[in-house]
């Protein structure tokens, strides 16, 4: 007999499993419902379970993933904020500016230009510490201290 912490487990060694598919894959068409056929919950079970283990639900997190990419390949400079918003996963790139703009503060060809400007000659690994995207709850946990 299972209880209920045994399935609550259960359900956080699968849904690691997810996140971490969404982290490799992040470039590719993922909807929920595929993520919870791989690993044999439906998508609303899915979506809740993610959302109470992470605090955020499966789009929102491979979202956070893609634009943590885009960021990096704006940095770099050489592809354009279209090419930039397909080659991290986006088809559509209104969705793509509005989410980077609500992660980052800025839309991501002011983004581009900035980093150009403001990062040039900063060893990489340090940049990559400093230009993480911040989630909306981070921001409000900030402001308020």
């Amino acid at each position: 007999m299972t209880t209920k912490a045994d399935d609550y487990l259960s359900d956080l060694a699968l849904l690691r499993r997810v996140r971490d598919r969404m982290d490799r894959e992040y470039a590719q068409p993922l909807d929920v419902a595929a993520l919870g056929r791989g690993v044999g919950m439906s998508a609303g079970h899915l979506s809740r379970q993610f959302k109470r283990a992470y605090g955020e639900s499966p789009y929102s997190y491979l979202m956070t993933r893609r634009i943590e990419r885009a960021k990096a390949l704006l940095r770099r400079g050489d592809q354009s904020v279209t090419e930039v918003c397909f080659a991290v996963g986006c088809s559509s790139l209104g969705t793509f500016s509005t989410r980077f703009t609500e992660l980052v503060g800025v839309p991501p060809s002011v983004y581009r230009q900035q980093a150009l400007d403001e990062l040039a000659g900063v060893p990489s690994c340090v940049v990559k510490q400093v230009s993480r995207p911040v989630r909306n709850r981070e921001a409000t946990a900030r402001s308020g201290s």
